[in-house]
């Protein structure tokens, strides 16, 4: 079995709701795919960075640039993913446009092996729990209602984006309202300082699972004393980008939860070793979610269904994100979504579907 070719496939797709965070709204997923075409398989990779960076330093133009002239030169007729990410080993940081790749070619060496990329990495659970994640509201009522929708479709979890300006009231609203019996966590996306520690001491009240990424990716040490001085659990996002940055984020007490993305770390094989790091040290562990189509929403379940994976997801239903997704969509069921457990990420696009959002195509023969 060899490579023939590997397309690179931009396309856009509408969110069927914008989603306002502390970096910005977003309503329309700008999309890049790499898709690894063989002699008789194929495989899917979806990019999750976003149109500008803002939420990280890369955004989704500048992966395909980085893809184009630095990544798939490394690509050969029989480059496996191991193979690949080895031989990334001199190019920095460009974590999502390296991941992108990767899955690509996971899925398509796992489907020539006949062996789904859940069994790949191990995974011990058949459905994950979905929980959801609502953008930031500034009106309370409006937000008291879409939580109200999303709990009666079934989702047990639910976080909250917030900023300064927009977080102690609306949190105080969800809980009164639904009470303690509801999951419920908090997300900054980095938009506060150290200097805020005593205001966001004010969440303590509310019985939080965790209050996610509250300052900048690169303090650690504040979030170190952050977690000393509030008694909800701090949980890291943005910061973690390797498996050597969650092990300095641990040995610092800069959290005691991990939010874990491939895409945010370099794909699925550097997740696996950090998702592994906070198995052994009894660190709780949940999957993010970037807005990923069905492509990604698959490989992401399978990445969410290893054993260290103990909190919600914030991996939705299809519909939560789109009013077609490119695959077959995903459903909630009892409040869970199921895992693909057939060959490779075990979807694959509907070729109709794709053909409409599509922008842009281009080949590069191996």
């Amino acid at each position: 079995m060899t490579i023939r070719a590997i397309e690179l496939v931009r396309a856009s797709i509408d969110l069927v709701t914008p989603m306002r965070t502390s970096y910005g709204v977003n309503a329309q997923r700008d999309l890049l795919y790499v898709h690894v075409i063989g002699d008789d398989a194929e495989g899917w990779g979806e990019c999750v960075a976003l149109t500008h960076p803002g939420y990280t330093d890369e955004y989704v133009d500048g992966c395909e640039a980085v893809i184009r002239s630095q990544l798939l030169p490394l690509v050969g007729a029989t480059t496996t993913a191991e193979q690949f990410i080895e031989s990334c080993l001199g190019i920095e940081r460009n974590y999502m446009a390296k991941a992108a790749v990767e899955m690509a070619l996971l899925d398509y060496w796992l489907r020539v092996e006949k062996k789904s990329l859940a069994t790949f990495l191990g995974a011990t659970q058949s459905r994950v729990v979905a929980g959801v994640s609502i953008g930031i509201y500034s009106d309370i009522d409006e937000l008291l209602n879409v939580v109200s929708g999303f709990c009666a479709e079934g989702y047990s979890r639910v976080k909250l984006k917030i900023e300064p300006g927009n977080d102690i009231e609306p949190v105080r609203a969800v809980r009164k309202a639904f009470g303690d019996d509801l999951l419920l966590q908090v997300d900054a996306n980095s938009a506060y300082s150290i200097e805020d520690a005593q205001h966001l001491a004010q969440l303590d009240e509310f019985n939080l699972l965790l209050l996610e990424q509250p300052l900048a990716e690169d303090d650690l040490a504040g979030h170190a004393e952050l977690a000393q001085r509030i008694s909800t659990p701090l949980c890291l996002d943005e910061s973690i980008v390797s498996l050597a940055s969650a092990r300095n984020a641990l040995d610092m007490g800069a959290c005691s939860i991990v939010n874990l993305k491939a895409g945010r770390v370099g794909g699925f094989l550097e997740a696996k070793k950090i998702h592994d790091l906070c198995f052994e040290r009894n660190i709780p562990v949940w999957c993010g979610g970037m807005y990923e189509t069905g492509i990604g929403r698959a490989a992401a379940l399978a990445l969410a269904a290893l054993p260290g994976f103990t909190l919600p997801s914030d991996l939705s239903a299809s519909k939560k994100y789109f009013l077609e997704d490119v695959t077959t969509p995903f459903e909630l069921v009892d409040g869970c979504l199921d895992v693909p457990n057939t060959m490779g990420i075990g979807v694959a696009p509907n070729q109709g579907t794709l053909q409409r959002i599509t922008t842009r195509t281009e080949e590069f023969r191996l």
